[in-house]
């Protein structure tokens, strides 16, 4: 992937990330989709983070962040995520062995 421009952290972002590694975790499940149905636009949006563009990276069974992010950028799809030149804005939350990413544009 080309290169592209750095993202900053956000705390809206990584409270909605957080807070969906902690239902999977809590729930024994792993999805995009929230128990309630919701997609992580949504959740941004609960978060009180208004959005133009977001995406999301959810992982499971990596105990570092070095391993969860060498995953990630070892997956094509997870990949065009991280390296997608529209985002300007990311957030990581974890519980136990669960991971969600939140990448985002305003």
């Amino acid at each position: 992937m080309p290169p592209v421009a750095v993202v900053t952290w956000n705390d809206k972002l990584a409270k909605a990330a957080y807070d969906h590694s902690v239902e999977m975790k809590s729930n024994d499940y792993f999805s995009h989709t929230g128990l309630n149905g919701s997609n992580a636009g949504q959740r941004i949006t609960a978060a009180g983070y208004t959005w133009k563009t977001y995406g999301e990276n959810i992982a499971r069974g990596y105990t570092s962040e070095q391993a969860v992010v060498n995953g990630w950028l070892s997956s094509e799809g997870h990949c065009k995520n991280i390296m997608g030149a529209n985002f300007k804005e990311m957030g990581v939350g974890r519980q136990g062995d669960y991971w969600t990413q939140l990448l985002g544009a305003r």
